[in-house]
């Protein structure tokens, strides 16, 4: 469950004080007030009456012969009900998403409809991770400066529907006929894109989910809810890898992706919902309008943006950093993860169902951690702290890893199921809470730079380095990796004790934000 303090109007007639509630808002969509939130508010309430006991009269005065005027309370605040909307929409984003993992893996390292036979193919189809993510990023800027941010999430939302669906469709006629291309199986010239694809769309929505929602609370609030927020997509996200090997079962490989298709557009439902409620209420995250000469940008204009804001908020750049060595860190180990996996496990469809329930194992787990371990834990550590603590944890399995002559499957994916724990659940949180008491230029623009390019950037380059020895040296071992990725956790280790340095403590952070919103109030735009 998921406590989010939304606002009470006002009440009574004589301008009474706002009150607050907190709001737990169900992970299956249930939103309830629990009981000591319901008794916080009669408390409060009881508190605003006058000494002596009397009751102001004024304020419950009923007209002789008229009935007594009533008036209904929502249940629960805008902002809340704008957050609760817009985790759903991020949740069912999640829930394609993971449907659509395994089986892209699957396809891809398929020696009929993929490249199975080739040991350095998974890197060197992660080195068009980036220029892909750069593409959609470039993209965005421009649909954003156009359509502003609710404009931007609905389009690129139909935009990626609408690749995977068509993709989708594709690999079950090509496969279904036969069909070559140059003596090639038409499959492949699919698989390989749609892989990259995958791999690149996904942060480009979560960002935008995660931008909304990081607008609309507060530095405490975010500190205590992101991890539950981030605790519902873990829960549909599990839901997907433990039912993909039976739809897989029921409909086919390629039937199946059409699933990630429909809920993403199912998703746009939820979000505009939530950018209705904001706008309505007028908490709607805006951009500062710009002249018409700011608007005839160049095609770099998006990097330029990028370097000034990294020069205007050092954390950003600390960020930046640090995500290219956590993300390379996660190319390694995924990389080894693949190549164990190709070779213990050759059958397709159970291949997909074993990485189905592997990624629902790590949302399970990260699931608990978020609802139940970090939102308590962040209330006591500061958040600076948890940036260091993170990579140490990680390191102690690397290390492990690294020591052994020939890794099992099973070591080497509770590796890297340790990884993918933390960054969804503790370093996701920690990421988040960094934007939020920052501008608007920092929660929108920033945030896709670093969310998309950088997420990207980092796994690239780190693929380029692997196809670069592999062509130089031949085909790595199992270990040889282990070993990479071990050093590769130092560098991130040592990169987020930087980026610790720059975080704000919890104090700061809400000074920062009141502060962002007095300049709102003031005519100023986030």
């Amino acid at each position: 469950m998921l406590e989010i303090s939304g606002l009470v109007n006002s009440v009574g007639t004589n301008g009474s004080p706002v009150l607050q509630q907190a709001l737990t808002i169900g992970r299956g969509g249930a939103v309830v007030v629990t009981a000591s939130a319901l008794a916080s508010v009669v408390s409060t309430a009881i508190k605003d009456l006058p000494r002596g006991g009397d009751i102001n009269k004024k304020a419950i005065a009923v007209k002789k012969g008229a009935p007594p005027k009533t008036t209904s309370e929502p249940w629960i605040g805008p902002r809340a009900k704008a957050v609760f909307f817009m985790a759903v929409a991020m949740s069912l984003h999640y829930l394609g998403y993971s449907l659509a993992r395994p089986i892209t893996i699957s396809l891809f390292t398929s020696e009929t409809s993929g490249y199975g036979k080739f040991a350095a193919a998974f890197p060197f189809a992660m080195a068009f991770v980036s220029p892909m993510s750069l593409g959609l990023l470039l993209g965005y800027g421009k649909v954003l400066d156009k359509h502003g941010p609710r404009g931007a999430l609905i389009r690129s939302t139909i935009f990626c529907a609408t690749v995977v669906s068509c993709s989708a469709m594709a690999m079950n006629l090509f496969e279904a006929y036969g069909t070559l291309i140059m003596k090639v199986p038409a499959a492949k010239f699919v698989s390989g894109p749609l892989f990259v694809f995958r791999e690149s769309y996904v942060q480009l929505l979560t960002s935008q989910y995660w931008s909304f929602m990081a607008s609309a609370l507060t530095p405490s609030l975010s500190a205590k809810w992101f991890g539950p927020i981030a605790g519902l997509s873990s829960i549909t996200s599990a839901v997907a890898g433990f039912f993909v090997s039976d739809i897989i079962d029921l409909i086919g490989i390629s039937y199946s992706l059409l699933g990630t298709g429909v809920t993403l557009l199912i998703s746009i439902f939820a979000a505009n919902m939530a950018y209705a409620i904001s706008e309505e209420h007028g908490f709607s995250p805006v951009a500062k309008k710009h002249s018409r000469n700011d608007k005839q940008q160049k095609p770099m204009g998006m990097f330029e943006t990028a370097v000034k804001l990294f020069a205007r908020v050092p954390v950003l750049l600390k960020l930046f950093i640090e995500i290219l060595a956590s993300q390379g860190l996660i190319t390694i180990l995924n990389v080894a993860f693949v190549a164990r996996l190709a070779h213990s496990i050759p059958a397709d469809a159970e291949r997909a169902g074993w990485v189905g329930k592997f990624f629902s194992t790590i949302n399970i787990i990260s699931m608990v951690l978020q609802f139940g371990i970090l939102p308590p834990l962040l209330t006591i550590i500061e958040p600076k702290i948890m940036w260091r603590i993170v990579p140490f944890i990680a390191m102690m399995f690397t290390t492990f890893q690294a020591s052994q002559p020939d890794p099992t499957l099973y070591v080497v994916s509770t590796t890297l199921l340790v990884m993918k724990v933390l960054e969804y659940s503790a370093r996701r949180m920690l990421d988040e809470m960094v934007y939020v008491p920052l501008d608007f230029e920092s929660r929108f623009v920033g945030k896709e730079v670093i969310g998309v390019f950088g997420y990207r950037l980092g796994k690239s380059l780190m693929s380029l380095g692997l196809s670069g020895i592999t062509a130089l040296f031949g085909d790595m071992g199992i270990q040889e990796y282990s070993i990479l990725g071990a050093g590769i956790n130092l560098l991130w280790f040592w990169a987020s004790w930087s980026l610790s340095n720059e975080v704000p403590t919890r104090k700061e952070a809400e000074e920062i934000y009141q502060q962002q919103r007095n300049k709102k109030k003031d005519g100023g735009k986030r």
